[in-house]
């Protein structure tokens, strides 16, 4: 990426055809590229893409030296290049030349952080309660157990970060053992395990689908520090049993009071930063998250990799359209295979419903710059780095690679995040350039904002401004910003996110399947 020679537009590659408005531009303002002055046709928002040489009807629109669609008019230089004249088609067609192998990275070996060691060898970044419904019909006592324990409950406990309820829509209504099930019960098991969970409840009505002794079978549950061999079952709460809401709560508050000087009676300790497991994330993008706040974030993730830890890319419909450039850096052919796997399903699955993938681009994307799927996918890859895929996994499947991995999962940012916890991301940085408002309990969010006036508009809820890359700050510095403040929030520095508590309501498990 390189400055033009005004500072008021970026074009990303030398071979692009468009360049994308650093700020709001009116009509007749002038630009330079390659020597050449071009004055605006009309007015350009900030983020938004602006034609640099004449391009015919059909003809490839060209940003970050990949194929984003086609021309649906002529468009001439100096116009803006929006939904009115750019179109997807199939941006897989014209071959650019530009290619990103695989990054050999170098060892980091001194970096750490503080964290909890747990049994199994994983290591958290909190340390939780969490009061898990199986069904949608024990969400609302879950939350009623949680919400008992308070600042004031939890003042005799400096070591527990909190009690939270794990509540969703779903648990009946599904085939038993079917797909959806299978899902569901993937997500719960991952929450139940998940590092930074220092002890469980297990909350259910009785009669549903979502059985909480299937899924303690299915995915041997245990008490939390005990061994399967021990196999000490989890505290259970069934509504219909206990005699309804009010005695299930006070029998669920009178288990949390019980595990709550155990849970405190855990340490953080030096780690090593390989237990890094990385979520990356991001939503409410714009025209400028392809070029500042990914870029650098996916040089964070380069930085994780080269400590030996995990990073997991997701969003397969925002991998769509710009899957290349990671299947060319797949450890494997099959490796390979298993993401073109997936993207083949997905085209599939939206066309049961009438819809298409390039459907994907909200409004509010469209809003901030960003025209086609293509477009917003190239931008979203650049989040997970440079270095080799790994691997590729099921939503909500226990990722055990290290280095970078893909998971499945929708583009909608609470089922992907959720999909990424379940597998065990112990902290998760979420890129925004409209502004997204994300937290996802147990593992801290860390918000990067990509341009700097919504950086300043939301300061309550943004940790890092990645807009500062627009005036010339280094994408590496930035990411080596990001990196650090990762290693700090794992050592339990608090997010905005969990400054304000957010976190309780973005829990949405995907399951795919009737409802029955």
């Amino acid at each position: 990426m390189s400055f033009v020679e005004q500072p008021s537009v970026l074009r990303l590659q030398s071979i692009d055809n468009v360049c994308v408005a650093v700020r709001k531009l009116d009509q007749d303002t002038k630009i330079v590229i390659d020597n050449q002055s071009i004055r605006l046709s009309g007015p350009v928002e900030m983020g938004h893409k602006i034609a640099t040489r004449p391009i015919g009807v059909g003809e490839p629109v060209v940003k970050y030296g990949q194929v984003i669609g086609y021309a649906s008019r002529a468009v001439l230089p100096g116009d803006w290049v929006h939904t009115h004249n750019l179109q997807l088609g199939d941006p897989r067609q014209v071959d650019t030349g530009v290619r990103a192998p695989p990054r050999a990275v170098q060892p980091v070996l001194d970096r750490t952080f503080r964290g909890y060691r747990r049994a199994g060898g994983k290591t958290g970044t909190r340390n939780t309660i969490a009061v898990l419904s199986s069904v949608n019909c024990s969400a609302s006592v879950s939350k009623y157990i949680a919400r008992r324990f308070g600042p004031s409950e939890l003042r005799d406990f400096p070591n527990v970060d909190g009690v939270f309820a794990v509540t969703h829509g779903g648990g009946c209504g599904m085939p038993f053992g079917g797909t959806a099930h299978a899902m569901l019960n993937r997500v719960l098991a991952g929450f139940a395990r998940h590092p930074n969970v220092g002890a469980y409840v297990l909350v259910g009505l009785g009669c549903e689908q979502a059985e909480i002794d299937y899924l303690l079978k299915q995915h041997q549950l245990v008490r939390i520090g005990e061994s399967a061999a021990q196999g000490e079952a989890p505290p259970v709460l069934m509504i219909q049993d206990l005699g309804g809401t009010t005695k299930t709560v006070e029998a669920g508050v009178e288990v949390v009071r019980r595990l709550l000087p155990q849970v405190n009676d855990a340490r953080r300790e030096e780690v090593p930063a390989s237990d890094i497991i990385l979520a990356v994330e991001c939503g409410g993008s714009d025209g400028h998250s392809g070029i500042t706040a990914n870029p650098a974030l996916g040089a964070a993730a380069d930085l994780v990799v080269a400590c030996g830890g995990t990073v997991i890319l997701s969003e397969t419909t925002e991998i769509y359209g710009a899957e290349q450039l990671l299947t060319c850096r797949a450890r494997s052919a099959e490796v390979a295979e298993k993401l073109l796997d997936r993207i083949r399903w997905w085209k599939h699955y939206v066309g049961l419903f009438g819809a298409e993938l390039d459907n994907n681009p909200s409004v509010g994307n469209k809003r901030g710059g960003l025209t086609t799927i293509a477009e917003k996918s190239l931008g979203a890859i650049a989040k997970g780095g440079s270095t080799v895929l790994e691997d590729v996994v099921q939503y909500a499947e226990p990722v055990t690679a290290k280095g970078l991995v893909v998971m499945d999962t929708p583009g909608y940012d609470p089922a992907s995040v959720t999909g990424k916890v379940a597998g065990g991301a112990n902290i998760v940085v979420f890129t925004t350039g409209r502004g997204s408002c994300f937290g996802c309990k147990p593992a801290p969010s860390i918000k990067v904002a990509t341009n700097t006036p919504m950086f300043q508009r939301m300061i309550d809820d943004m940790d890092i401004n990645a807009g500062t890359i627009l005036t010339g700050a280094p994408v590496a510095q930035v990411g080596q910003t990001i990196f650090d403040e990762i290693l700090a929030v794992a050592s339990g520095k608090r997010t905005k996110s969990e400054l304000l508590g957010i976190g309780d309501e973005e829990y949405v498990p995907w399951t795919v399947g009737p409802m029955l």
